[in-house]
């Protein structure tokens, strides 16, 4: 028997475009879902009760909660180091484009506020398709970004004389971002390889992890290698690297000082304030586990789905994956305002009811490990 009570005599029947058929088409509504929606929703979900109404009022308020934070945190972002000249840096190039997907990413959860009020799939099968592909191109987008930001910070922290970026390689490398992004974000939309399907509670979508045949089997696990593992890869054997060169710069430091008979090579200012290499390890640790707590739940889920036991796989659990890359989106700008003298410098000048105190720098030609260190954001 099949979830609806009907015989189950075609395992493999659940299929999509404009021949699909649905063999409950003409039965009563399931989790408030319009029959002639039934078709685009895996049948995986309707083996579970249909949640509390309470559930989806909390996440609803949530994503408000992360709308407002995101798009008013990385909209200062982007209208500051656009605006400002002394951060139209290329480095800062690949903050904007980071910043910019956090802010699309928010653009899309409307659609999650609108359903979750209405307690399912209201905004059917066309907002599932906005929702999908504006979360493919920023959240690919975002992972993609960061591994460039990883490189860059690698050649100017490993390499300072002849790693420097020119703003025609960072515009090229951001240009080969968005074509990195753009098919794999697109097929799901045009039903190659996989589909974009509602998840959880049904109010938010992404693409299909749950249909059992080998198309969604090689998408998933294409995914996983695509736009997880090689960067994650990208960025933990960067920072990796920075770190290793931080750690042999400070021994090195300390053995010089050692044969001077000095206690540090360091200037008394420099004693006072906490040196560059620290602050770059700080962030390099902060960059790699922001990023695993953001997009690590979403891997695990699909590859439980296609490959692992779905029963695992409740509608309250998986919508773990979606908090925690809106949350992220939000933490992002903010942890540059922390990290970043510059930005905060522009900030209190533009709007000074903040109350931001904020020296500006005492050098405006710092060397290109501090500036490196003051630029670098988390994902």
């Amino acid at each position: 028997m099949d979830v609806f009570g009907g015989a189950k005599n075609c395992p493999n029947e659940t299929v999509w475009g404009p021949q699909a058929s649905f063999r409950t088409a003409q039965r009563s509504l399931i989790w408030n879902v319009p029959t002639e929606e039934l078709p685009h929703i895996p049948e995986h979900w309707f083996n579970y009760p249909e949640p509390d109404p309470m559930y989806n009022y909390v996440l609803g308020l949530l994503y408000v909660f992360f709308m407002f934070f995101s798009l008013v945190g990385n909209g200062l972002v982007i209208w500051i180091f656009c605006s400002a000249k002394s951060l139209r840096t290329p480095s800062n190039m690949f903050v904007v484009n980071l910043a910019l997907c956090d802010f699309m990413m928010m653009l899309k959860t409307p659609i999650f506020i609108y359903n979750s009020f209405n307690l399912g799939f209201a905004s059917g099968h066309l907002g599932c398709q906005i929702f999908g592909t504006i979360g493919s191109f920023s959240g690919i987008g975002a992972s993609a970004t960061n591994a460039a930001i990883a490189y860059d910070r690698y050649n100017v922290i490993a390499k300072p004389f002849d790693g420097k970026m020119s703003k025609g390689k960072a515009f090229l490398i951001i240009l080969l971002i968005w074509a990195y992004v753009t098919p794999w974000s697109l097929m799901p939309l045009y039903g190659y390889w996989s589909r974009f399907v509602p998840e959880g509670y049904l109010t938010s979508c992404s693409f299909d992890y749950l249909t059992k045949n080998e198309s969604i089997q090689y998408w998933v696990g294409t995914m996983f290698v695509i736009c997880y593992c090689i960067p994650m890869s990208m960025i933990i054997y960067y920072y990796s690297q920075i770190v290793s060169h931080v750690v042999n710069h400070e021994k090195a430091l300390r053995e010089q000082a050692k044969k001077m008979n000095v206690d540090s090579l360091r200037s008394n200012q420099a004693q006072q304030n906490q040196s560059a290499e620290v602050r770059i390890a700080k962030v390099a640790i902060t960059i790699c586990f922001l990023f695993v707590a953001s997009w690590t739940p979403y891997a695990v889920v699909a590859m439980i789905g296609a490959f692992g036991n779905q029963a695992l796989l409740t509608p309250g659990l998986t919508m773990i994956p979606a908090c925690t890359c809106k949350a992220v989106a939000c933490i992002d700008p903010y942890v540059y305002a922390i990290s970043h003298p510059r930005y905060r410098v522009e900030l209190a000048k533009r709007l000074p009811w903040l109350a931001i105190k904020e020296a500006p720098p005492p050098s405006e030609t710092q060397s290109a490990v501090t500036e490196t260190t003051a630029t670098t954001p988390a994902e």
